[in-house]
């Protein structure tokens, strides 16, 4: 098959399968928004197999099926120009962006850890562009007027987050299991973790899973109005914000011990394993 065919085709069925994840959302926000299954990876994939120009002109693609999902929320807006703006902060720039994801691939021979890179860039890139939509085409309507910027940044970062967290897991995990470096995906060598880093990496887990858990518990108890029971925004003025600091600020220390002491028993125990086959011969 012609390299230029197999290509389009991949990303046509990358394309497809990101828009079938993003259909599953874990969690929906009433003026766009929401947290699917990691629907970014599949487009992120793409970057990173074939480059840049492959990748935003897939990301590109999705960005417009996006926009097709979700007439909903540019029918809020009525001018030609906070259409215009809409669609291409919140919509076309903002998953055209998913395309970078790849660019660390000529820095990392790493797989995990260039798809990682990657992976958080396209998810801070994308926070920005609907942060700055938030705050320049959405007060007045899900945004007080007074402070916009303020709640954009509240408002986007309670999806953007546990999106991004969802989105680094399965990176993480998918990236240690397929080498997607190969024209045809294979499966990566099995390396045996060993009890002790096996517990250190499910424990890594847990307390991301927690963490997020308790954020996404704490931020949207406060968005529904006691009174009407419509979403508001302003309620994110009560949320306990220093507490939600706290236990996030814990669980990214004991995550990041937990994964140095999983590295560190890995490497003893490729050390252990170099050490009693050069025994044996």
């Amino acid at each position: 098959m012609n390299t230029r065919v197999r290509i389009l085709s991949e990303c046509s069925i990358m394309v497809a399968l990101a828009t079938v994840l993003s259909l599953f959302k874990l969690l929906d926000l009433p003026y766009g928004g929401s947290v699917t299954l990691a629907s970014m990876f599949p487009i992120l994939l793409i970057a990173y197999r074939h480059g840049t120009l492959w990748g935003l002109s897939t990301a590109a693609v999705y960005g417009c099926v996006q926009l097709l999902l979700g007439l909903n929320s540019v029918s809020y807006f009525t001018t030609p120009l906070s259409i215009i703006a809409v669609i291409l902060l919140d919509y076309i720039l903002a998953f055209a962006v998913l395309g970078l994801g790849g660019i660390f691939r000529r820095f990392f021979a790493r797989q995990d850890i260039a798809l990682l890179c990657g992976a958080a860039l396209a998810c801070l890139l994308r926070y920005i562009l609907h942060v700055i939509a938030g705050a320049t085409v959405w007060p007045g309507l899900s945004i007080p007027d007074n402070a916009a910027l303020l709640y954009s940044l509240g408002y986007n970062a309670t999806y953007m987050v546990p999106e991004t967290l969802i989105l680094l897991l399965v990176t993480a995990y998918l990236s240690s299991l397929i080498d997607f470096r190969r024209r045809v995906p294979t499966r990566m060598p099995s390396v045996a973790l060993g009890k002790p880093a096996a517990a250190c990496l499910l424990g890594a887990g847990a307390a991301c899973i927690l963490a997020l858990g308790y954020a996404v518990i704490e931020i949207f108890a406060h968005l529904q109005n006691a009174d009407s029971g419509d979403f508001d925004i302003t309620g994110l003025s009560a949320v306990n914000w220093t507490l939600l600091g706290i236990v996030a600020a814990v669980a990214a220390l004991l995550v990041a011990g937990l994964l140095l002491l999983a590295r560190h028993f890995l490497r003893s125990r490729t050390h252990a394993s170099a050490e009693s086959n050069a025994s044996v011969h």
